[in-house]
């Protein structure tokens, strides 16, 4: 079946968005044959647009990493989806997924905005394996001994903080970390240097893709998990390789906002 899309990326995180029109999602072996850079299309993740569930909703999104696996969240995919769909006269809309709905909004800069989730520290929601909560955990991986803290913003995160970025071990110790015994739905694996309070450098190693050149909800785990260990202001900065975020959190019990670009590449048709 022949089916049009449109590719767009924020930061360089990369995504097919498919109007599916009452379609079934394809399965997992045609949505890897999709994402192959050098004979499919080439994303990072495939998001499947579907009919509303609850009044006020534009849109219900589905979100299907490289390896065919469907994630809960995704921050600049959400971007790109609000970007997409467009808002009322005030730029305004909602967005529904399968961890409830979210705001989103259209800035006059450009720039598009979108509350991702309250973040949810206990291990048992994130998921994480633990006797107990706490700030931090140990964790070993391989012959490494990591220090790590957990967070989910509708999915998975485990945040380490590093000296340097640029040297962390995030092709090695990444997918150590994501398929790890201690995290049953596997996460996102971020590498955070923090430069200030209102600064940091951000890498992240994707559940399902690998190392992605942005990832909107991995800003949102930095940031917040930073804050909450008192590093880190309310409003952060976040450099990922493929550019900038800003990411808001005004504390325990409300969401996180994350802003940043969301970028239409082309438009096609293809059969799947």
């Amino acid at each position: 079946m022949r089916v049009s899309f449109t590719k767009m990326h924020g930061l360089g995180n990369d995504f097919v968005v498919v109007p599916a029109s009452g379609m079934a999602p394809p399965p997992a072996g045609t949505i890897r044959a999709l994402a192959d850079r050098k004979t499919g299309i080439g994303f990072d993740q495939l998001l499947w647009l579907e009919k509303p569930r609850i009044p006020g909703a534009a849109v219900y999104y589905r979100i299907f990493n490289t390896d065919g696996s469907e994630a809960e969240q995704c921050g600049n995919g959400a971007r790109c989806i609000a970007r997409l769909v467009g808002g009322d006269s005030s730029g305004a809309l909602v967005l529904q997924h399968r961890g409830g709905s979210s705001r989103a909004r259209l800035e006059h800069s450009g720039l598009v905005s979108v509350e991702v989730a309250v973040p949810e520290f206990a291990p048992g929601r994130v998921p994480f394996l633990a006797a107990a909560e706490a700030d931090s955990y140990k964790v070993k991986a391989g012959r490494r001994n990591v220090e790590l803290r957990v967070v989910s913003l509708g999915n998975p995160h485990a945040v380490i903080r590093v000296e340097d970025v640029d040297a962390a071990p995030v092709a090695t110790l990444g997918p150590a970390l994501e398929g790890h015994e201690r995290f049953p739905n596997r996460a996102n694996i971020g590498f955070m240097q923090v430069l200030d309070p209102e600064h940091i450098r951000l890498r992240v190693f994707e559940r399902g893709v690998g190392e992605t050149r942005a990832c909107g909800t991995g800003a949102c785990a930095a940031a917040v998990v930073g804050q909450r260990a008192g590093w880190l202001a309310p409003r952060v900065h976040v450099s990922l390789p493929g550019g900038e975020l800003l990411v808001r959190w005004d504390g325990p019990g409300t969401p996180v906002w994350l802003t940043g670009e969301a970028v239409t590449v082309f438009e096609g048709t293809v059969d799947i």
